[in-house]
């Protein structure tokens, strides 16, 4: 008999060439398949939240996975982290209901992407994880672009493919906020779900209206395309953070009265 587990998962994604696994490189679904495998003693196959980008970060990656009910999840906590590479981490794990699946079963999922904008931005303990912008942005034009596309549209001039069903996606946060210590700003993004690159497309042609480089105006004007030849190009990879994702309560073995998020922003 086995049972459902989901882990929190966080990894720094430089080396990676993002979640899921690719004919060549090394991703983290094939890193963190191989410690179940080890684990387990057989194949398992593991599903995570969301996919990530190439040298995309996580700080709260829900992964989904089974196991036989002797494991407990203090046990299987330790042992993932036991074998883990250094650039993943485990920070938590939940036993959960039959039935569940770390993508089918999410509500939303956030993320969270870093720009610095001082000259210490392009420090080598910061570059790699945050866009090192170097100038001054207009955050008040920042946060009045997020606002344009909070709520329920197509997104279809923000996707890198042409070839889903539908691009509507929910919104249900979408705002600019100073980092600490004067380090820049962070765009946090909520929403049901999220196209290939969407937040890095959003987060480029944002930034390009807080540099003066286009009218606010074009982003309304993009919500209404149905390609993305106007959009400007996606912001780089390492400043974007999966940051958690949201469940119904009712699905955790333990459940609780609230929808819980697998991991909080950081």
């Amino acid at each position: 008999m086995s049972r459902t587990f989901l882990a929190t998962l966080q990894y720094d994604g430089t080396r990676f060439v993002g979640w899921q696994r690719q004919a060549t490189g090394r991703s983290v679904q094939l890193e963190f398949e191989r410690v179940l495998e080890r684990l387990l003693g057989h194949r398992t196959v593991a599903h995570a939240a969301g996919r990530t980008d190439a040298g995309v970060h996580s700080i709260g990656q829900g992964v989904s996975f089974s196991a036989p009910a002797r494991w407990t999840e203090s046990a299987l906590h330790r042992a993932l982290n036991a074998l883990l590479p250094h650039d993943c981490w485990v920070a938590a794990v939940h036993p959960m209901q039959l039935g569940f699946h770390a993508r089918k079963s999410a509500l939303s999922r956030r993320y969270r992407y870093d720009i610095g904008l001082d000259e210490a931005s392009a420090s080598p303990f910061r570059r790699p994880f945050e866009w090192a912008l170097g100038q001054p942005v207009d955050i008040d034009l920042l946060n009045a672009a997020a606002r344009v596309v909070r709520g329920d549209h197509d997104f279809r001039a923000f996707a890198a493919k042409s070839d889903k069903p539908h691009y509507r996606c929910r919104l249900r946060l979408a705002e600019w906020t100073p980092r600490a210590e004067d380090r820049g700003v962070s765009f946090h993004v909520e929403a049901d779900r999220f196209l290939q690159r969407m937040v890095r497309m959003l987060v480029g042609t944002m930034v390009d209206i807080g540099l003066g480089r286009r009218p606010l105006e074009d982003m309304l004007v993009l919500l209404q395309r149905h390609d993305n030849g106007s959009t400007s190009a996606p912001a780089p990879p390492q400043g974007l953070y999966f940051a958690s994702v949201v469940y119904p309560s009712e699905i955790y073995a333990n459940a609780v009265e609230e929808p819980r998020a697998a991991a909080h922003l950081a």
